[in-house]
């Protein structure tokens, strides 16, 4: 009777364990996941001194524009907070239309290498923020679900609200 339950309680103790660490894998995904988001919209951020450059060189008028998106980007590599991040997607929406204003800049072989460049940049936030959604989920699944919620309540592990991103990913087309 002694080794039973002896038996049980170590298979609760290596459950309790087991349970305690997929919380923390499962948070230390999220943080993975959130900083590859990061990571892909800094790389997005990075290419637009060369599409500044580009459309400069076709638009002299839209000067103040370019200037501005110059420095918001250094705002947003010192700050990196949302605020600018979202300032930074508007300009970048401006200077956008603004290439559809001009038809030789979609011409140009440097703004076309550049667009296949913004392009991929913009599928890897997607599937980052996919896979940063997903990340979530799983870890608030496990925390909600019987009997991982019990543990999850005593060692105060919580959901995690899901992100609504505001700033909506730039469609490029210029066809």
């Amino acid at each position: 009777m002694k080794y039973i339950v002896l038996g049980l309680l170590a298979i609760l103790l290596i459950y309790i364990i087991s349970t305690i660490n997929s919380f923390v894998y499962l948070k230390k995904r999220i943080d993975r996941s959130k900083s590859l988001i990061d990571v892909y919209l800094k790389k997005r951020f990075d290419l637009i001194p060369n599409l500044v450059e580009t459309v400069k060189g076709y638009t002299k008028y839209e000067k103040k524009t370019l200037e501005e998106i110059t420095k918001l980007r250094e705002n947003f590599n010192e700050l990196k907070d949302e605020e600018s991040g979202n300032k930074l997607n508007e300009h970048y929406k401006k200077i956008l239309a603004v290439v559809e204003a001009y038809p030789e800049i979609k011409a140009s072989e440097n703004f076309l290498n550049l667009q296949k460049n913004l392009e991929k940049v913009e599928s890897e936030i997607s599937a980052s923020r996919r896979i940063y959604i997903s990340d979530i989920t799983n870890y608030n699944t496990k925390v909600e679900t019987f009997p991982n919620n019990i543990l999850a309540s005593i060692f105060k592990h919580r959901t995690i609200e899901l992100p609504l991103y505001e700033s909506e990913e730039i469609k490029i087309n210029f066809d």
